[in-house]
């Protein structure tokens, strides 16, 4: 919801019912990923997506119908139903699809996760998408240090329940995570739904991860304007302040004018694991101190543009400097896939696609080359599923 969220507060602000269809569970070649909505108001109107079209028609009657019902739905669509060629899933994947009706005023959690996502707020909001008669859309949205609405009309009579999804929505809140998580009516994690369980959908809405761009160079436009399409929140740093302007680079968040590593310490507390550093000056001065301590961070990707010889050349100052041979592999250098490119645009989408392909697991050869699962992140999930059950 965090991209239709701006809409969505203007509906609820003003007093207007809508349902949000969220996609909640996806296998196989699926079009969108978990946390995906498309959202209907009580007019038509419609914002979002949940499949890129393949089943958008069929999701908006669903919010239609229940806008008018007042009830909640969890709806499965997939290539392998007899109508998947009605709804348009001819992609192989499958989509689970919750969609909830929302009336303002008419639900504590709703009206503050709504308000708190539109704000930029760290919230997760739990809701029930299976369980028993009666729980199907209860929401918790849970921030830091609260949290707002109830399982039951009689909180006393599923405390563990509710305290448990609490405590789960605020440690996927803290990691970033969206997903199901299955609980029994006790609070006790299962690994799978059945009876007398509750299986929850954990939407976390966090800050924009952020890029930062060391080098107010002229390539540097060009993948601030890619890194803003990728939903990154950008900073330029650079310390010749002619360079580092914002009239050089209007598509940045902000623009910075200071040594790469002195800013880079002052941020310590707002970096995480979804931050991203392309460091383009090469050049020593700057280059050096700032890789000694981006090597060192927990964040998810650390490139730095130059030669082969360049390159040769700093890993051996970083070397000099004390990063031993297991950090200086972090460092993905020269800089983005082999595209030959040649132009500051086509640079800039060679670092954006190695930047994905890194977060995805992504092979970067070509799809007609293989044969295997084209979301390389939903595959490991998979695999990786039966061993975390055992």
């Amino acid at each position: 919801m965090q991209d239709i969220a701006e809409q969505l507060l203007a509906w609820h602000s003003s007093g207007r019912s809508f349902a949000v269809a969220t996609v909640v569970g996806v296998s196989g070649s699926a079009p969108r990923d978990p946390g995906a909505a498309l959202a209907v108001d009580a007019d038509g109107e419609a914002i979002g997506s949940v499949s890129g079209g393949c089943v958008e028609g069929a999701v908006y009657e669903l919010c239609r119908e229940a806008i008018a019902s007042g009830t909640p739905v969890l709806e499965r669509f997939g290539f392998s139903d007899e109508d998947a060629f009605a709804v348009g899933l001819t992609c192989g994947g499958i989509l689970d699809v919750f969609v909830q009706p929302i009336v303002p005023g008419a639900d504590a959690a709703l009206d503050a996760g709504i308000t708190y996502i539109a704000s930029g707020t760290p919230v997760a909001l739990a809701r029930v998408i299976d369980g028993p008669a009666g729980l199907l859309g209860a929401t918790v949205a849970v921030t830091a240090d609260t949290h707002h609405g109830s399982l039951t009309p009689a909180p006393s009579t599923a405390v563990a329940l509710e305290r448990a999804a609490v405590a789960e929505a605020r440690a996927m809140l803290d990691a970033g995570r969206t997903g199901q998580l299955v609980l029994g009516l006790d609070g006790r994690p299962c690994d799978e739904a059945g009876q007398g369980t509750v299986t929850f959908f954990i939407e976390s809405y966090v800050p924009a991860p952020r890029m930062l761009v060391f080098g107010a160079i002229d390539f540097a436009a060009a993948v601030v304007r890619i890194g803003k399409f990728l939903g990154y929140r950008v900073t330029v740093c650079d310390a010749r302040p002619v360079f580092a302007t914002a009239r050089r680079f209007p598509d940045a968040d902000e623009v910075v004018v200071d040594w790469p590593h002195r800013y880079l310490d002052s941020q310590l507390g707002a970096l995480d694991g979804r931050t991203v550093m392309c460091v383009l000056t090469h050049d020593a001065k700057f280059d050096i101190p700032l890789l000694e301590r981006a090597l060192r961070l927990p964040v998810a990707f650390v490139g730095a543009m130059g030669s082969r010889k360049t390159h040769r050349d700093r890993n051996a100052r970083l070397r000099e400097v004390g990063l031993t041979d297991a950090e200086i592999g972090r460092l993905r250098s020269p800089i983005g896939l082999d595209l030959g490119a040649r132009t500051p645009e086509e640079t800039a989408v060679s670092v954006a696609a190695e930047i994905v392909a890194q977060r995805r697991g992504g092979s970067c050869l070509p799809l007609s080359a293989g044969s295997g699962p084209i979301h390389h992140d939903l595959a490991r999930a998979e695999e990786a599923a039966p061993s975390a059950a055992a």
